[in-house]
């Protein structure tokens, strides 16, 4: 392969290398290693990943004693700031599910302001100046240390209002390196009044303009009636879309169901966009030629987000809508109805392969909130497969991880058989779905081919075909990502910088 600048210019066997070579400016050999398009995850938090990385990790407590000694420790450990961040915990897995009282956080934190966010992150566990008098005014806390809805976005404005801009902007940074060692290239970076706000966005160009990163693509989550396709456009984003939410989530109890939660008698969640708000702003992001798109997660929020389209079709045409390459996140229970809804509509589905592997199952999170038959119907990726709706996968990082193979893995070996997909379909999702999903030319991007973007992973597995993908088995390692031509990562094999002419 032979890379001029940001571009494949040849792709050929051995015997005809020798005029590409002989001209290169550099010859690397990849020793017979497996060489893909690099990954693309369609939607990422990158300054809460990079905080993630660096905070306080909950994920292993069993118990709220042993996340109040993990506070305890944490704070008596740091050399400086009141601010305690946390991430992963989730107590459908410990011995009891008792949670923290406000009191118990508090002795723990001694005086800092705390912010745990669940596994989710549509709930936390919070505690002193965290807790303003706004806090607790807004619907979603009830005077414990638990937030969700308004009083957790309300919580995570105050707590990025306590971070100084250089800690997040080095947050941001290493999440981008942390993208490129996974081999991915392209992020969807989902951007929220409440989660960053622009001044992330604003961070995100300053650090991908002074280092080789993966490429940003940009979404800003407001709904059009406050302004966000306006402040969408002025920010330059693809879309006013991604984590603009129509629901929760399943694990915080917030995700809105047409049937009560099994472990929770009569709760069904909550809605917070009904038909009629949603069609109004996808049809302001249509005919501001701008990318509508929403967070949808349980089967009440899928089928409201399917009658705003309808209502939107009556007032601009099918059409538009279709042109406009509108987006939808998770999309996780869904009947097949709302399925050929999305599907006449033109709309990419944007998907977390890694949430099954998680939490699915019979006897996961999943089935202990809705039960073992609904848990199972969630993710259906062959039903949107075989609809003939666009697939593009990631991440939803920090809920889960950078690993890509992990999640192609995820989606062939689905926990509902009937729900997964080959290994092609599932690679072709987290490659040229993520690129298709940002309004890029799938001939040119997510390929390897003469005249695309010479944008790929090379990973540290050699021989004919794609790896081995069975649960067990050990995942490909990259060892080299380029995007545009720039080697952005290089483990055992390359250099970073400009490839100018190279021949691979």
């Amino acid at each position: 392969m032979c890379v001029e600048a940001d571009r494949i210019v040849w792709i050929g066997r051995d015997d005809g290398i020798g005029a590409y070579a002989d001209g290169a400016d550099e010859i690397v050999d990849l020793e017979h290693r497996l060489v893909t398009p690099a990954f693309v995850d369609a939607h990422v938090h990158l300054s809460e990943t990079g905080l993630r990385m660096s905070g306080l990790d909950l994920a292993g407590v069993r118990h709220k004693r042993e996340l109040l000694d993990a506070v305890s420790a944490y704070r008596q450990a740091r050399t400086g700031g009141d601010v305690i961040l946390g991430f992963g915990w989730d107590e459908t897995d410990w011995t009891d599910p008792a949670l923290p009282t406000l009191d118990e956080l508090e002795r723990a934190a001694t005086g800092a302001a705390v912010y745990l966010a669940r596994v989710d992150v549509h709930s936390a566990l919070v505690s002193g100046r965290a807790i303003s008098p706004r806090v607790r005014q807004a619907a979603g806390w009830d005077g414990t240390a638990r937030v969700e809805r308004d009083a957790h976005h309300l919580v995570r404005e105050a707590v990025q209002a306590l971070l100084p801009r250089s800690q997040r902007r080095d947050a941001i940074r290493v999440a981008l390196e942390a993208a490129a060692r996974a081999g991915i290239g392209c992020v969807h970076e989902m951007a929220t009044p409440g989660l960053g706000g622009h001044d992330d966005l604003q961070l995100v160009d300053e650090v991908t303009k002074d280092l080789p990163t993966p490429e940003v693509v940009t979404y800003w989550g407001e709904h059009s009636h406050g302004g966000g396709v306006e402040r969408a456009r002025a920010l330059g984003c693809a879309g006013a879309a991604g984590d603009l939410c129509v629901d929760g989530a399943f694990g915080s109890r917030t995700a809105a169901l047409r049937e009560p939660y099994t472990d929770r008698r009569g709760h069904t969640g909550h809605l917070y966009l009904d038909p009629d708000a949603i069609a109004e702003h996808v049809v302001a992001c249509t005919r501001e030629g701008l990318q509508a798109g929403f967070h949808c997660i349980g089967d009440a929020a899928t089928a409201a987000v399917a009658e705003g389209f309808r209502l939107a079709e009556k007032r601009i045409g099918q059409e538009p809508l279709v042109a406009a390459r509108h987006r939808l996140e998770h999309v996780e229970a869904v009947d097949r109805e709302t399925i050929a809804t999305f599907a006449s509509y033109g709309v990419v589905v944007s998907g977390q392969p890694a949430f099954d592997a998680a939490w699915g199952g019979t006897d996961g999170m999943y089935a202990k909130r809705l039960g073992a038959e609904r848990a199972l119907a969630t993710n259906p990726w062959s039903s949107f497969a075989a609809a003939g709706i666009p697939l593009a996968f990631g991440s939803d990082s920090p809920v889960t991880p950078f690993d890509p193979w992990g999640g192609v893995r995820a989606a062939v070996f689905h926990h509902h058989e009937p729900a997964r997909l080959d290994v092609d379909t599932a690679l072709q999702a987290y490659t040229r779905g993520g690129w298709f999903a940002a309004g890029r030319d799938p001939a040119t991007h997510g390929v390897l081919q003469e005249g695309a973007m010479a944008t790929f992973a090379v990973w540290n597995i050699e021989g004919p075909g794609l790896p081995d993908l069975t649960p067990g088995r050990p995942l490909p390692r990259c060892v080299r990502t380029v995007v545009a031509g720039k080697t952005i990562h290089a483990g055992d094999s390359g250099h970073a910088g400009d490839s100018g002419r190279e021949a691979e």
